[in-house]
This record gives C-alpha cells, sequence and structure tokens, in this order.
C-alpha cells in the first residue's frame, strides 16, 4: 500500500537529482541511496500524507465494493425481489423493496427486529420481504422449517404470527416449543409440525443459502434496500436515511 506512495513522492523529490536519475532502471546504487533517504526524511517530516493516502485507498475500495454489490443485486433480482416463496409485508406497492436475511437465534436480527417494523410503520411506503437463511445451527433451521411451514399451511397472517413470535421466543427451539406457540396462536400445530420436513420447505431454505452464496452473505442480519447491500445491523434511523438518499436519486 506505501510502496506506490513512496515511488510517487520519490519522483517529486527527485527534481534535484541530474535528469539522467529520474530513470529508475538507469540510477546508480548512490542516486537511488540519496533518493531513498529524500523519500525517508520528506515522509518523517509530513506523515500525515501516509494517512491521506490511506483514506483514499479505503475510500475507492467503498466505492468499488458499492458497485460490486449494486452489479450482484442486479442479477439476482429476481430471486431477490420477486420470488413467490418469501413472506411480503410492509407496503407491497412500496416505492422501496427492503429484503432481510435473517435467524431466529441471531441476536442482532433479534436487535433489527423493532428498528424494521419501526421504518415499516413510520414510512408506509416501503414494501418489506423477509428471506429465511438459518446458518446458526441446529435450532436455526428447524425455527426456519417451522415458520416456512406455517406460511405453507395457514398463509400470510399466520407466518408473520409465527415470525413475531420466534424472534422473541426464549425457549428451545424444536417441536415441543413450536407446538406450544401454535397453541397459543390459534393454529393448527400437528399440521404445521407435519409440514417441517417437506419439499418443499428443503427447497426454500437451499433456495434462500444459494441466493445468499452468490451475493457473499456470510453473516445476519443482511439486507437488501434497493440496490444496495446493507451488510450487519442497522438501527432505523439509519435505514430511513438510505431510503431517503434512494428517493432522492
Amino acid at each position: 500500500m506505501i510502496r506506490p506512495l513512496l515511488s510517487a513522492a520519490g519522483l517529486c523529490l527527485a527534481m534535484s537529482l541530474p535528469a539522467q536519475a529520474l530513470d529508475l532502471e538507469q540510477m546508480s546504487e548512490g542516486d537511488r541511496a540519496l533518493l531513498r533517504e529524500e523519500i525517508r526524511a520528506y515522509l518523517l517530516e509530513n506523515p500525515e500524507i501516509i494517512m491521506e493516502a490511506v483514506a483514499v485507498l479505503e475510500q475507492r475500495q467503498s466505492q468499488q465494493q458499492s458497485q460490486n454489490d449494486s452489479d450482484l443485486v442486479q442479477v439476482n433480482a429476481e430471486a431477490l425481489f420477486s420470488d413467490s416463496a418469501s413472506w411480503v409485508g410492509g407496503n407491497p406497492e412500496g416505492d422501496i423493496t427492503l429484503v432481510e436475511f435473517m435467524d431466529y437465534r441471531c441476536s442482532y436480527c433479534r436487535r433489527a427486529h423493532s428498528e424494521v417494523a419501526g421504518l415499516l410503520e413510520t414510512d408506509g411506503n416501503i414494501r418489506y420481504v423477509i428471506k429465511e437463511f438459518p446458518i446458526l445451527g441446529a435450532e436455526s433451521v428447524l425455527a426456519s422449517r417451522f415458520a416456512i411451514a406455517t406460511l405453507q399451511v395457514a398463509g400470510d397472517d399466520a407466518y408473520k404470527a409465527v415470525h413475531d413470535a420466534l424472534m422473541t421466543y426464549s425457549g428451545t427451539m424444536n417441536e415441543t416449543g413450536f407446538g406450544r406457540i401454535a397453541d397459543t396462536l390459534g393454529l393448527d400445530a400437528n399440521k404445521i409440525i407435519a409440514e417441517m420436513n417437506s419439499d418443499a420447505v428443503d427447497r426454500i431454505i437451499a433456495d434462500n443459502h444459494a441466493l445468499g452464496q452468490r451475493l457473499a452473505i456470510s453473516g445476519t442480519p443482511s439486507f437488501v434496500m434497493g440496490d444496495q447491500m446493507l451488510r450487519g445491523y442497522l438501527p432505523q434511523d439509519a435505514m430511513q436515511e438510505i431510503a431517503n438518499e434512494i428517493r432522492a436519486n
């Protein structure tokens, strides 16, 4: 990272050397030693240059990452935004779609749950898609299976109720616990649990994992808003700011 900076600074400082010495390949060892000393002295006197160069590099890397993420979103737009197997909430006719990849055992997903709910309520014009993305072990997979099976068996409203319940559930993620949740919500626990290991549920989880891999998602929560990847937890005001920027542009 520093080597290109030294070369550029060296060429500037080499103004005091003979013209032929500017050809670095032809420089004598003595001229090279002099150039190195001038570069060293210059950087010691102006160390802020290194930090400026690092800041420029980080900005360029961030811009490149944003562009790479935007490209990934565009390539996978249909699977992200038009997947008929995923639950859709918020405002179905909203001008911005927010997609969340989540895991019920992820503490940051649980923290983000209320933030997303607040965003959807106060903004009122955001379409929200949930991607079940269990990555934190067997209990995570079981919880997602239960939620997806609920959607398959009992529909959208039942899924949302189960999703909210699982996000605040403190017990073990197993069929006994799921049965209690279903009973509390007035759902047919036996029918939902029987669907948990169906081919349809298998396929949805596999498809979501494959989509996450294509998007280079390695943790939860991860969001897609518009054409932007938002990796990690974000508070409501930060998500609202991004939504406002998308609309403004």
